[in-house]
């Protein structure tokens, strides 16, 4: 009997020890990590023995103190606090799986998104996520289960009620006892949760990470060092200090530097001899951002069947870009937006729309509106998404048309479908004064990629009901209503009168390599794969159809400002703008928001500690990798021009650097 009993009383034992439940909630947690780490599907995350330390050093952190609290009051902040963090790492693994990112303060700016995303969230969320909560079914399963026998079962009322009364009736030397012993309890376990996560973090800094806290890299890195809930913290310590600290300042040193920079980059986009500078002057423009509008699939064909015909057969008049890049960070949809309005890169963390949109800004509406063009955009989705209402009243547009100003007589996924949002948008936009500028914004084409069956129209055979197929289905719906844009801007009259530019806005996040390349028909190396997610098409059509043809050259949002400008016959040279005219002379040279770059001789792709000589340096005519000493002065080039965008966006820099010219003026 002894030997049945040893184990039972062993177990009662573990149960009655007062912080079992400290220790319980803390391996909970630990496990929660783990399974986040393990559904990332990030590859070159690999967890090892340090990474387990910082991870159980920072679940530490975050519940020292609850042991300060009495037993009772301790059970129940442990609750709360596992339903934070679990909160907190399902948060994560969602967005993650949606933007390969984490999420950051500036993005819970924007939490009031979240819920619009509806149906996209929703199919982020797979059956396997119910581990992350199985304590709590278990937890509530046994309660339900006491609470059963508490009612059914047999007590001992009497010896229950004097074992409380003596607990109750302990002396007060007791109770300070038992209050120090709980104090000196938590602040040991704060030192060793201090000590095991700074540890471990401070060896990553001082070798791999170099310069990580200093240059922010991506969170990809950050949560490389710190895991998820040093993440989280070093993120919220860095968006108090960048915003409660006031704006840094700049040397006047530094401040010359930057102006000097964009004096030259001024030079260099002027520098053309084809005499297409002013050729296009007083035509209307009319740009079209198209949702998650990717170039791998542009000619190409699927069942003997094209995804794109209208864009292919367009392209025949009009050049196309093929080397076009999208440079978007976090904002996704309004990094796009914001970059190709205002040439500029857009932030690391968060969307410049909702951080800053009170800055300063040299953008293309408002550069056409001083030069007589009445500008309007156009979307057919909430106003307040993305802050897009007072983000267009601060660039420069003179109307923005949002979801209250369309008939909703074609409900398409998120909103209103691409073929009325054409016809009506082209409606408005025939009632105002020529010449005009016009961006609309696409959504048809937006994940999950769930259009009904009346509107499909396109057999995706093998990829029939797969994400990947619903996308090419939605391609190819907005690709038909592009087609019907065109005829319409024709009927109306405006086609020999309009600059037409159409480009894509991000990848799809469908970054399972398996589908391109049972898509394409061919393995894909790295190099083939990092192209085709950061590749969005761009087709510009000239009112006389001049210029046609394919252009391989370089290019990325940046360039559509100071491009379009120029065939307006408008200097950029005042302006502090960074991307290329794509009509100038020259090599162009085009950064992502990653530190990727591309000169169309080579091709850069930084590691995920963001060191330089841990990337990987392609020469294009080879698609082979080469010595990395060939990218490293590009390399250098694309940080400081990050580094350059980053510092106008946050202190506000262009009014500075205005006023300084100014003050250079005799």
């Amino acid at each position: 009997m002894e030997q049945h009993g040893q184990p039972k009383s062993l177990l009662k034992k573990l149960m009655s020890y007062r912080n079992m439940e400290y220790i319980l909630f803390a391996l909970l947690i630990f496990f929660k990590l783990h399974l986040l780490h393990n559904n990332l599907h990030a590859r070159y995350i690999d967890m090892n023995l340090l990474d387990d330390v910082i991870a159980i050093g920072s679940i530490l952190l975050v519940s020292f103190w609850t042991l300060w609290l009495p037993r009772r009051g301790r059970a129940f902040a442990l609750i709360i606090l596992n339903v934070l963090l679990t909160g907190i790492i399902f948060s994560d693994l969602v967005y993650y799986r949606y933007f390969g990112d984490f999420i950051t303060v500036p993005v819970l700016l924007q939490a009031g998104q979240v819920g619009e995303l509806g149906d996209s969230i929703q199919s982020l969320i797979h059956v396997k996520d119910l581990w992350l909560v199985a304590d709590w079914i278990i937890w509530i399963a046994i309660r339900i289960g006491l609470l059963f026998y508490r009612r059914t079962g047999t007590r001992k009322q009497t010896s229950g009620n004097k074992s409380a009364f003596s607990r109750a009736s302990g002396s007060g030397s007791k109770r300070s006892s038992r209050g120090l012993s709980r104090f000196v309890t938590g602040l040991a376990v704060f030192v060793l949760g201090f000590v095991i996560t700074m540890g471990p973090i401070r060896f990553y800094a001082k070798t791999w990470a170099i310069g990580l806290f200093e240059g922010g890299w991506w969170n990809i890195s950050l949560y490389n060092v710190t895991g998820l809930l040093g993440f989280h913290y070093y993120d919220a310590y860095r968006y108090a200090k960048e915003h409660t600290g006031g704006e840094p300042e700049l040397s006047e040193q530094e401040m010359s530097s930057i102006r000097d920079w964009f004096e030259k980059a001024g030079e260099v986009r002027e520098k053309v001899n084809d005499g297409t500078f002013g050729a296009y002057k007083g035509s209307n423009v009319l740009a079209v951002q198209v949702e998650a509008f990717m170039n791998f699939m542009i000619g190409k064909e699927i069942g003997g069947q094209e995804i794109t015909p209208n864009f292919n057969k367009l392209m025949q008049e009009s050049l196309y870009f093929s080397n076009y890049f999208h440079q978007t960070g976090q904002g996704r949809t309004s990094d796009a937006d914001f970059s190709s309005q205002s040439s500029l890169h857009p932030l690391p963390t968060g969307s410049v729309f909702v951080r800053y949109p009170d800055h300063t800004y040299d953008t293309l509406p408002q550069i056409l509106r001083q030069n007589g063009y009445e500008t309007g955009a156009f979307h057919a989705y909430e106003g307040s998404f993305w802050n897009r209402i007072n983000m267009y009243k601060a660039i420069g547009y003179d109307h923005f048309h949002s979801k209250k100003d369309y008939t909703m007589d074609e409900s398409l996924g998120w909103s209103l479908g691409d073929k009325s949002f054409f016809r009506q948008s082209l409606a408005m936009m025939s009632q105002e004064q020529q010449p005009f500028y016009s961006f609309m914004i696409t959504l048809s084409s937006h994940h999950p990629y769930s259009l009904p069956a009346s509107v499909r129209q396109l057999d995706t055979g093998e990829f029939k009901d797969t994400l990947f197929g619903n996308y090419l289905e939605s391609i190819h719906y907005a690709d038909a209503a592009l087609g019907e844009l065109v005829e319409g801007l024709k009927q109306d009259g405006l086609w020999d009168h309009t600059i037409l530019y159409v480009y894509g806005d991000h990848d799809n996040s469908i970054p399972d390599k398996a589908d391109y390349e049972q898509f394409l028909g061919k393995p894909l190396t790295e190099l083939e794969m990092h192209q085709i997610m950061n590749q969005v098409p761009l087709l510009v059509h000239l009112p006389d159809g001049e210029a046609a043809g394919v252009y391989d050259q370089p290019a990325g949002q940046l360039d559509m400002a100071p491009s379009l400008l120029h065939l307006l016959g408008i200097s950029t040279k005042p302006y502090y703008m960074m991307g290329n005219n794509l009509f100038a002379e020259g090599e162009k040279f085009v950064v992502l928001r990653s530190g990727a770059f591309t000169d169309g001789k080579l091709y850069y792709m930084p590691s995920p500690d963001n060191l330089f000589d841990n990337g990987n340096c392609y020469d294009l005519s080879s698609k082979e990798k080469t010595d990395i000493e060939k990218c490293r002065v590009p390399h250098e080039e694309a940080k400081k021009r990050l580094q350059i965008s980053d510092n106008l966006i946050t202190t506000d820099l262009i009014p500075k650097l205005r006023s300084g010219v100014d003050a250079q003026q005799p």
